[in-house]
């Protein structure tokens, strides 16, 4: 995916080197000063625009297996992409409650991943089973709500675990700490987004666009 909606920017690879290269000075420099970044001064137009954005770490191996490392990011379009991809960037590696704050000797074996979001829609729907058919594996992240739980999946996992739209759902469900059939009861409400995705090939490594559908 290369482009988005008319009215949403489209972004190139060498906004996507951009921004990758920006995610892991925010790091080095948080993990050097303990400050945030300040925010360039010279970005195009469009990374000036809000947008939300994922940053994920992931740590690679000697086997070549990448593990992930931190994820962090904005779901919503509430502040500029720079902006956001400063923050996500120190957050994914220093404020994941699933993990160990990264160390600085750690971030020759890490490679950054920024995944832009487009604005997520509320799926509309008459039964619980037309969102096996409305959601597509590799196109579509996903949010699941119900009360005042909250959970997202990035659209490339379910590609990289190799679920099926049901499994998909259910581990949405789950990482809102809420059942995993939840998807089933009308009352929750289930929005999708799709992502345009840049990371490292090796870490501090040459930055492509990752295709995953």
């Amino acid at each position: 995916m290369n482009q988005s909606k008319d009215d949403e920017p489209v972004y190139s690879l060498e906004d996507g080197e951009y921004l990758v290269s920006l995610a892991r000075k925010s790091i080095v420099h948080y993990l050097t000063f303990q400050k945030i970044l300040k925010t360039p001064t010279d970005p195009s137009q469009k990374l000036l625009q809000k947008s939300g954005v994922f940053v994920t770490l992931n740590k690679v191996r000697k086997n070549g297996q990448k593990e992930l490392r931190g994820c962090i990011g904005f779901p919503l379009p509430v502040y500029p992409l720079i902006e956001a991809t400063i923050e996500a960037a120190k957050s994914a590696a220093v404020n994941d409650p699933r993990f160990p704050a990264v160390e600085i000797e750690e971030l020759k074996e890490i490679v950054v991943e920024v995944t832009i979001l487009t604005p997520p829609k509320r799926l509309e729907v008459q039964r619980p089973e037309e969102y096996l058919e409305k959601i597509k594996i590799g196109r579509d992240g996903l949010i699941i709500r119900r009360g005042g739980a909250s959970g997202l999946l990035l659209p490339q996992v379910p590609v990289e675990w190799k679920w099926n739209v049901k499994e998909f759902l259910e581990h949405t469900c789950q990482k809102a700490w809420l059942p995993k059939d939840c998807w089933k009861d009308l009352q929750t409400e289930i929005q999708r987004f799709s992502g345009i995705i840049f990371q490292e090939k090796e870490p501090n490594g040459e930055v492509v666009q990752k295709e995953i559908d």
